[in-house]
């Protein structure tokens, strides 16, 4: 896969999974709690991972580069 399709693919990824943390933050609390795992161990680490390998990806892909 090309460094750009890979970019796009986690930028979409970082995008939809952050959707998700607007309803959080804008619901009623009485129905988010009953979505707060799925909050806690899903969106928020997806989000997470996907950002951090936007911003720093290419440090761990040189790590791993065939030499």
């Amino acid at each position: 896969m090309s460094p750009g399709t890979q970019r796009i693919v986690f930028r979409w990824i970082h995008i939809l999974f952050g959707f998700p943390i607007l309803g959080y933050i804008y619901g009623p609390p009485e129905e988010v709690a009953q979505y707060l795992p799925m909050y806690r161990y899903v969106f928020v680490p997806a989000l997470a991972l996907s950002g951090l390998w936007l911003w720093k990806g290419h440090l761990v892909t040189r790590l791993f580069a065939k030499r």
